[in-house]
């Protein structure tokens, strides 16, 4: 019989940190975090990161676990989060899994290969350098040659993703095509999310918006920069914090800022949406306040 967990997924701004510590607290159990921007440290306003009250009511894994200026992949998630997942499961929990970022879930919940491939910072920054000096067309069409299989796969302005290809297989094992992903999952997971129509939907991540700026998501850029980390890096491209920082560059006004990050937003929950929906196991769930939700999902495990 497998291991049950619950992960509490979905787009941007529709409550699944509060779903999730709820869930934990009635669970005796913790969170762990899936989302790809609260793993770095400073960045706290536009991440909507947990609240102080719900950090210290439950215990929240992979926030703040690494600096601006470093990279974090797929790969060093699964690494970080899945000894937290067993050690829960073996103490008799049932881990609360939390986040809109999906490849990080599929890291816990199915064996995938890729998160064993090779990395290298070097290679990385290399190919890195290649795109900013040739462009992103250049740098796909160097994966089609190398890897193409890979390249027929990914979109040439997903550079990321190209960038990390072009590195495993520089890395000299195997080409990431090579790695064949079974899915196949290893626990018993029920996911949920919760349903919004859309229109709602669009107006919360709006309002979140709002009050992220109401809230300093300016000062908090200049911050971060004041302390060091490099405008280029990681996690200054995560939405909230490229359009900020193309306000403080004058490129464009603060209430344009605020309303492509609005934009961007609602772009990326349209993304979530559609890779969300691939899960056979996910249970969508009406809007309701975090304790009422929790009885639903709680009746549904």
């Amino acid at each position: 019989m497998k291991d049950k967990v619950i992960v509490v997924c979905g787009p941007t701004a529709t409550g699944k940190t509060a779903l999730a510590a709820e869930l934990a607290k009635r669970l005796s159990s913790e969170v762990i975090s899936a989302d790809s921007m609260c793993v770095y440290r400073g960045f706290d306003i536009g991440t909507a990161k947990p609240t102080e009250a719900e950090t210290k009511s439950v215990k929240h894994h992979l926030i703040d676990v690494v600096n601006g200026n470093e990279s974090f992949s797929v790969a060093d998630y699964k690494r970080l989060a899945q000894p937290v997942l067993k050690e829960l499961i073996d103490r008799g929990k049932i881990p609360v899994v939390c986040g809109g970022t999906g490849f990080y879930i599929e890291s816990l919940l199915y064996d995938f290969s890729y998160g064993n491939a090779a990395k290298n910072d070097e290679i990385r920054r290399k190919y890195e350098r290649f795109a900013e000096e040739r462009g992103k067309d250049a740098l796909f069409a160097l994966l089609r040659e190398k890897d193409a299989e890979s390249a027929e796969k990914l979109h040439k302005n997903d550079v990321k993703r190209v960038i990390r290809a072009l590195e495993i297989f520089e890395c000299g094992e195997k080409a990431k095509s090579e790695y064949r992903d079974r899915r196949v999952l290893k626990y018993d997971a029920l996911a949920v999310c919760f349903d919004y129509p859309r229109e709602e939907l669009y107006r919360r991540i709006d309002a979140r918006a709002s009050a992220m700026f109401e809230n300093g998501l300016v000062k908090e850029v200049k911050s971060l920069l004041e302390s060091g980390v490099d405008e280029t890096c990681q996690a200054m491209q995560g939405i909230g914090y490229k359009e900020v920082l193309s306000c403080l560059k004058g490129e464009i006004g603060a209430e344009d800022a605020k309303k492509l990050v609005m934009l961007n937003s609602r772009r990326y929950a349209k993304r979530q949406i559609t890779f969300f929906k691939r899960w056979e196991f996910l249970r969508r769930i009406r809007p309701q306040d975090e304790k009422s939700a929790a009885e639903e999902v709680l009746k549904l495990l």
